[in-house]
C-alpha cells in the first residue's frame, strides 16, 4: 500500500513538472510574439538599424541613422543626456564575433562618443564578449532586445489609451 502511494506521489510529481514546463514555454513563446523579434529576424541589415533609431527614441535618446556607405563602423549615433553613443548594429542568424566589437571601438573615437554599444537579435560569441568587457563596449543581446520591445510597446499601448475626461454638469 505504501509502495503505490509513493508511486502515485511521484507520478503526479513528474506530471506537475511537465504541465509548469509547458507553461513555462508558452509564457516564454507569447512574449517573444507580443516583442516583434520575429519580425525583425526578418529584416535587413538597413530596415533594422532603422528600427533601431525608433526603438531608442522611445527611450528618450535623440538618434541618427548614419549613412550606408564610409559610416566609420557605426550604424547610428544615439545621445541623450549629454552622452554621446555610436551604436553598431548585427541582424543576424548567427552569433556576433569581436569584430563588431572592434569596429565599434574604432568608431567610438571617429565620432568623439562617450560610450559604445553592439545591438543584435542574435548572441555573441564568448571572444565578442572578453573583449568587449575589457574595452566598455555594451552588448545588447537577444533578450535584452526582446525586454526593450516590449517596453517601447508598453509605453505606445499607454499613450494610445484614452485619458479621463472630466466633464462639468
Amino acid at each position: 500500500m505504501k509502495r503505490q502511494a509513493s508511486l502515485v506521489v511521484e507520478f503526479l510529481g513528474v506530471v506537475g513538472i511537465i504541465v509548469l514546463t509547458v507553461i513555462i514555454q508558452q509564457k516564454h513563446a507569447e512574449r517573444l510574439k507580443r516583442s516583434g523579434i520575429a519580425e525583425i529576424d526578418k529584416m535587413d541589415g538597413v530596415q533594422f538599424e532603422h528600427y533601431l533609431g525608433h526603438l531608442f527614441r522611445s527611450q528618450g535618446f535623440k538618434a541618427e541613422v548614419t549613412k550606408a556607405a564610409g559610416d566609420y563602423r557605426a550604424d547610428l549615433v544615439i545621445s541623450k543626456d549629454g552622452k554621446r553613443i555610436v551604436v553598431q548594429a548585427k541582424r543576424y542568424k548567427k552569433n556576433v564575433g569581436l569584430k563588431a566589437v572592434q569596429e565599434v571601438q574604432g568608431a567610438k573615437a571617429h565620432y568623439r562618443a562617450n560610450g559604445a554599444w553592439v545591438v543584435t537579435n542574435s548572441n555573441y560569441t564568448e571572444q565578442a564578449y572578453q573583449l568587449a568587457k575589457s574595452n566598455g563596449v555594451r552588448l545588447i543581446a537577444r533578450d535584452e532586445l526582446v525586454e526593450m520591445l516590449l517596453t517601447m510597446k508598453e509605453k505606445l499601448s499607454a499613450s494610445k489609451k484614452p485619458r479621463d475626461v472630466k466633464t462639468s454638469a
